[in-house]
């Protein structure tokens, strides 16, 4: 933008000494002035011109591509404020059954379906350039069908000529949130008017919306197909359409309309030629659709259907139409009868459009051309069904003679939706996509496993043990942490508190596998060991501050040591922490998710420190704080650790050995217990274990242990 302001700046200078003639007023000829008036407005034209196109330059290399999939994202994080405001919730992209995002919250599974209409409609403006709006569509929940949001991507519409301006198309664009597309659009349901001085553009982004909205919605199963394909195109004229029977043709001639209508009182002329010829075509499938009709019409017809309703294409040739003359005043084509098995209707005016031009420059010449709306119930777009076309005039003596042509239809194979079985469950995507990922954290769950039960082997060999303790914790911040995601929070203990008293559903949980797989082990280790064998072994933050602090040593860095009346309050931190988000989370999640920003892990583990200054300051400043006090955030500031310690007190088993003389003859492993779970007495205290177990390392080390050595020298002397 300052590149075209210095431009404009330095072409109004230029134009200015330019335009300074100094002959001016100094002559009674006219003819210099004349002169230089003429050569002026050449150099002001050529100047605006120049103006003009640095204007009109672009102010940046973006893509249709890349603009759509950013304003995407941009309407992502505002729904998933409002649909999921719990943290996690992510864009993913699906190539299939039509290129679409879709919006996938932790919990929740897929909550919407994000498209682009420039994409999946090839949809166009009034200025014949495209047109892309981006639309979103529920998938689940109370907004399952719902358009969820729309955004105005790009355009090339002539809106100064109108007087109008972006943010009224973006307005006009936004207005269709809260459309429920299995409802008719008719009072609360209904798009918002037209833009005045803009109708034209104002139906075609309607149309756009609207049938990217049911095409996304179609696409995830929001809302039923009717077993017709409405994504794949491919561009076919009349006669290929024909010959592959997406367009049926029947005609009856002059004589056998005679012959049916001999008792007329006036019968068809004599002669030879079609008394009608009569051609069918159901348009839904984007190839037949918008070769025959185009991309506007296409869009227009297709654009209010309620699911399972389709469109069906009648034109006719010859000496009479196909659409009567009643139907005005009744708003029924009884003249057409369409038969599928016991079923018999008649097609309604309502949503009658009637078509003037084909776009497929291979048609026939056809007097009139019609699209009916067929409707969803009775009706099976997918199967066989004829259409009937019956001619009445007055018969002689009285009644009518009546002369019947029938169209047998069948939807081509290659335009119907295969049967398949119903799409699997979110949760079950994503174990089948993540599968590799659950092994491998099976893996190292098992190593942990393994690991603790044979602790009191594993101890006795003092550097296997630390290089082993150190490996692992490397491997759960690396691997499990910042490469795999597997960050449990405190807003999961809400959510599954919440769950437990609105109606549990396992699905919610399975969604994210994980988690699930972790939250499975750390349930069964509260129950085995305790608090620790989460935050001691398995949590990304924990581990990074422990290594940290292993490294803050090497290099000769003081600890300081906390006084335990201090410690023991500062304890009270925690606790209040998750007592807080948990009771607020009752009456507003979204406000528990703000005091839930005192867990760092979203800033330093989810989001690898990608986020605004005073978190990953806040981060920086804990890490800093642990250098010299280790797992200073563990201790005093995490409430997912007081979540844990509660039941943590359920513990069957009790694996931490202890002496009498501990506390009593030997504070040394009060000394150096990192978490400050051993009291002055020699007392463990299981809500603030971390399962290191230096502890045992020291009990079960002659050289080390107090009471050992005293043992070893009365055996010795003796």
């Amino acid at each position: 933008m300052s590149a075209r302001l210095a431009a404009l700046t330095s072409v109004k200078e230029n134009a200015e000494s330019r335009w300074h003639c100094p002959r001016m007023f100094r002559s009674v000829s006219l003819a210099p002035c004349l002169a230089c008036l003429t050569a002026g407005l050449a150099r002001a034209l050529g100047l605006l011109a120049l103006a003009a196109v640095i204007s009109a330059a672009p102010a940046s290399a973006e893509t249709p591509e890349e603009k759509a999939e950013r304003v995407a994202g941009e309407l992502a994080d505002v729904l998933a404020q409002s649909l999921a405001p719990a943290a996690g919730a992510r864009l993913e992209h699906h190539a299939a059954p039509v290129p679409h995002w879709r919006l996938v919250a932790p919990g929740k599974g897929v909550l919407a379906a994000i498209g682009s209409s420039r994409e999946l409609v090839a949809s166009t403006g009034y200025s014949g350039r495209p047109l892309d709006l981006v639309v979103a569509v529920g998938v689940s929940g109370p907004g399952r069908g719902k358009i969820l949001g729309v955004r105005l991507a790009s355009h090339a519409e002539p809106v100064l000529t109108l007087g109008l301006s972006d943010e009224d198309f973006a307005r006009f664009a936004e207005g269709f949130s809260g459309i429920d597309l299995s409802r008719p659009l008719e009072e609360e349901n209904r798009p918002p008017p037209a833009i005045a001085r803009a109708t034209v553009t104002s139906g075609v982004m309607r149309d756009a919306v609207l049938r990217t909205a049911r095409l996304l919605a179609e696409a995830t199963g929001a809302i039923s197909g009717g077993g017709i394909d409405r994504t794949a195109f491919r561009p076919a004229g009349w006669a290929e359409l024909s010959g592959i029977g997406a367009i049926a043709t029947a005609s009856l001639s002059l004589q056998e309309a005679r012959a049916q209508m001999a008792s007329a009182t006036v019968p068809p002329p004599e002669g030879e030629g079609d008394y009608v010829r009569l051609h069918v075509a159901l348009i839904d499938p984007p190839t037949i659709g918008r070769n025959l009709l185009g991309e506007h019409l296409y869009a227009r017809a297709m654009a209010e259907l309620l699911p399972g309703q389709s469109v069906l294409f009648v034109g006719s040739s010859g000496l009479v139409g196909h659409r009567g003359t009643r139907w005005r005043r009744k708003g029924v084509f009884e003249t057409l009868t369409i038969r599928q098995g016991e079923t018999r209707f008649h097609p309604s005016a309502e949503g009658f459009i009637a078509v003037d031009k084909l776009a497929a420059a291979d048609a026939p010449p056809l007097e009139q051309m019609s699209l009916f709306r067929l409707p969803a119930e009775g009706f099976d777009p997918a199967q066989p069904f004829t259409v009937e076309l019956t001619i009445a005039r007055p018969a002689r003596g009285g009644g009518t003679a009546e002369a019947r042509l029938a169209v047998n239809y069948a939807v081509p194979a290659e335009f119907r939706s295969a049967p398949t079985a119903p799409p699997p469950a979110s949760w079950e995507e994503a174990w089948a996509a993540r599968w590799p990922v659950v092994v491998g954290v099976g893996v190292q769950l098992g190593v942990l496993f393994l690991i603790l039960l044979f602790q009191t082997v594993l101890v006795r060999h003092k550097r296997l043990w630390l290089g082993l303790r150190a490996g692992f914790l490397a491997v759960t911040f690396l691997w499990l942490g910042l490469w795999v995601g597997g960050q449990l929070s405190v807003v999961q203990v809400a959510a599954f508190l919440h769950a437990l008293l609105s109606g549990f559903r396992w699905e919610t949980f399975l969604i994210e596998p994980v988690i699930f797989t972790l939250w499975s082990f750390v349930a069964l280790g509260l129950l085995f060991w305790g608090r620790g064998v989460y935050c001691g072994w398995l949590c990304p933050f924990g581990a990074a501050q422990e290594l940290a602090n292993i490294a803050a040593r090497r290099l000769g860095i003081r600890q300081i040591a906390v006084p335990h009346a201090v410690h023991e309050r500062l304890w009270l931190i925690k606790y209040t922490a998750f007592v807080a988000i948990i009771a607020v989370s009752f009456h507003s999640m979204e406000k528990a998710l703000l005091l839930a920003e005192i867990e760092p892990f979203k800033t330093a583990i989810t989001l690898r420190m990608m986020r605004a200054w005073p978190f990953v300051l806040f981060v920086v400043a804990l890490l800093a704080a642990g250098l010299f006090i280790e797992r200073f955030y563990c201790r005093y500031l995490c409430p997912l650790g007081a979540g844990l310690a509660i039941p943590a007190r359920l513990r069957i088993f009790d694996w931490l050995d202890r002496r009498p003389q501990c506390g009593r003859e030997c504070r040394l492993c009060e000394q150096r217990c990192t978490a400050g779970a051993i009291d002055p007495i020699g007392r463990i205290n299981p809500n603030e274990c971390l399962l290191c177990l230096r502890c045992q390392m020291i009990y079960h080390d002659p050289e080390t242990c107090v009471v050992l050595k005293r043992r070893a020298r009365a055996a010795a002397t003796t």
